[in-house]
């Protein structure tokens, strides 16, 4: 239970944006003070005066959110394949109508509208260097995206990148690109390869993409980051693109570069993230379909999540001071006037636009990880998606039936609940068995 508890205070304290940098209490008090100032005049914007409380990670609490499926309510899904006007799709030649009803909903209620003038990325490598990462020789690359702030100059954002391929590759190599951050240090299991190890293994490069660089993790940096530039330091409009969109937007951005370089086959290029960045990565593959495979990493709530399920993270909690940044401000709606049952889309929408194209599920141990996340409800999501998946011809998970601990469901959607914590560690040896099948064709 001490276990438990820890690990979902850690997920508590990474919501609340404190683990992406070190800051000092008075700057953390000043994040906090002008969060509460954006989310109270955006609730004004909507005309809400007050919002439900969400329920607490701490199980011991006595609002503790729901870790009993014996307790889960019936819900009722929308369907991915029903059009707005009632009419069932049955034919392939009709998805791209419904893919588009779905993008719609999302934009305007979920993560927010991209706006149609936001400016050009001049990419410039700032530095090149051979080096050894164990036994692997790796070349590494350090990329500067200087995003055009001729329109509004208070506002400079510049997108930081890395990129490592195999030294002495004689060909473009496939990149696995992470949400991630510098000195950022995983530990692997003693005698295990880190996932950047495991990649250069197989002759295949990574690349890390710093989200900080591109929109700051709070509220209190909308004014600032891309979202700021874009709106010239204004609020945002209840439509506006949230965090997530915006981080997405930088992946993209990544992508325009990998097409120029020629270490990278920027055809297989995959995107990989954890947590909010899981929900960032299911965004991005989503909504570029450059992205030829997805690693989307217990990204719950907000991410491939059923919020229609009440288990675990609810979408009171999204609403909040500490997380509605990566949001549209319409998501706000749900926790006050509506209720998730009034949702128009839901994760199985998001993995859905994802087809055809491959997905791999993963979330840690209900023990380790704990219920906050939700890995049935990320399991869900890639499940209910599968009629999409196999309308155009590919495979879903072919089950609805929550499997066991570290079974692999694997069809073009894949899931796989690890035995660590909140991690995709354990599971990088069985997503790149998986993006193999891909990467070969």
């Amino acid at each position: 239970m001490k276990r438990r508890i820890q690990s979902l205070l850690l997920l508590w304290i990474s919501a609340a944006g404190l683990l992406s940098a070190q800051v000092s209490p008075e700057e953390r008090r000043r994040i906090s003070e002008l969060s509460d100032a954006d989310h109270k005049q955006m609730m004004e914007q909507l005309g809400i005066s007050s919002l439900r409380p969400g329920p607490s990670a701490n199980p011991n609490a006595p609002n503790a959110a729901n870790a009993d499926e014996a307790k889960v309510p019936p819900y009722f899904l929308p369907d991915p394949l029903e059009l707005n006007n009632g009419i069932r799709v049955t034919r392939p030649e009709q998805w791209p109508a419904r893919r588009a009803e779905i993008f719609e909903l999302f934009d305007r209620e979920i993560y927010g509208r991209v706006p149609a003038n936001v400016p050009s990325v001049r990419w410039k490598v700032t530095d090149v260097k051979e080096d050894k990462d164990g036994d692997f020789p790796v070349k590494i690359k350090q990329m500067e995206g200087v995003v055009d702030n001729s329109s509004y100059p208070t506002v400079e954002v510049i997108i930081r990148l890395t990129l490592g391929t195999p030294a002495g590759a004689d060909k473009p190599v496939p990149v696995i690109l992470e949400f991630g951050f510098p000195g950022w240090v995983e530990r692997p299991r003693a005698g295990e390869l880190t996932w950047k190890q495991q990649l250069l293994k197989e002759g295949w490069g990574w690349a890390v993409l710093n989200p900080a660089s591109i929109q700051a993790d709070h509220g209190a940096g909308l004014r600032e980051g891309i979202i700021g530039l874009v709106n010239k330091g204004n609020p945002r409009k209840p439509d506006d693109w949230g965090c997530l969109r915006a981080w997405a937007w930088g992946a993209s951005r990544a992508l325009d570069y990998f097409e120029t370089d020629p270490d990278v086959d920027a055809r297989r290029v995959a995107i990989e993230g954890l947590s909010r960045y899981g929900k960032a990565a299911a965004v991005a593959m989503a909504y570029d379909t450059r992205f030829a495979v997805a690693f989307i990493g217990s990204s719950g709530a907000g991410g491939v999540k059923l919020l229609h399920r009440l288990f675990g993270e609810q979408v009171e909690n999204l609403a909040s001071p500490a997380e509605y940044h990566w949001f549209a401000g319409n998501f706000l709606k749900y926790a006050g006037p509506l209720t998730q049952e009034d949702l128009p889309v839901d994760g199985h929408h998001l993995v859905a636009l994802c087809a055809p194209r491959p997905v791999f599920i993963s979330a840690g141990s209900s023990t380790a990880e704990g219920p906050w996340v939700d890995a049935k409800g990320m399991f869900l999501g890639g499940a209910m998606a599968g009629p999409v998946y196999e309308l155009l011809g590919k495979k879903s998970m072919r089950t609805m039936l929550f499997p066991p601990e570290g079974t692999l469901i694997d069809g073009d959607i894949a899931f796989r609940q690890h035995e660590g914590g909140h991690t995709t560690g354990p599971n990088w040896p069985y997503f790149i068995q998986f993006a193999k099948r891909y990467f070969a064709q």
